[in-house]
């Protein structure tokens, strides 16, 4: 049964990452995502590196029970080095997938990225019984124009606005 997307998805101008059964925390990973969702993928991964080496705290908004506040202005948060890990991974691969489309690697933007639970496994050989922490993650990257190309087409088009004006001595046109 093929997997399906959850967004609608674009293949002209999007890249997809899937990581199936990834063995982090579901609740680590919703947080993480809500961080780096709509941001480039160059900052989010720069992001991710900096919480792994501690710099930096992911805020907690949704599950924050027992958690304590960190440095900043975030309120609650933590620093989930096996997540971040796992996602800078994902961000790796979906980075390969846009280069082999073709796609400008500077110009991307995490469109759409989201963590589910999957399936629990007991885990093997244990005298009391427990299960393994495991989650699904989709992302979609966008290739998006930067801001001063976006001022160049933007110039280019009031360029080719200009009005003519009708000259009544030649009878012609001039622009």
């Amino acid at each position: 049964m093929p997997y399906k997307h959850s967004k609608n998805y674009n293949k002209e101008n999007m890249a997809l990452a899937i990581g199936l059964s990834l063995p982090i925390s579901t609740k680590h990973s919703i947080e993480i995502c809500s961080f780096i969702r709509n941001m480039n993928l160059v900052k989010a991964k720069d992001l991710l590196k900096e919480v792994i080496e501690e710099k930096k705290a992911i805020p907690f908004k949704r599950h924050r029970g027992d958690v304590g506040h960190k440095k900043g202005k975030i309120g609650s948060g933590r620093y989930p080095k096996k997540a971040s890990l796992e996602i800078i991974k994902l961000l790796t691969n979906i980075e390969t997938n846009a280069q082999f489309k073709g796609l400008n690697t500077t110009n991307l933007f995490i469109k759409h990225i989201f963590a589910n639970k999957a399936s629990r496994q007991w885990h093997y050989g244990r005298k009391r019984r427990r299960k393994m922490k495991r989650t699904h993650i989709e992302i979609i990257v966008e290739e998006r124009a930067t801001e001063e190309e976006k001022k160049g087409i933007k110039e280019e088009t009031k360029e080719a606005k200009k009005p003519t004006k009708l000259v009544p001595k030649t009878g012609g046109f001039q622009a």
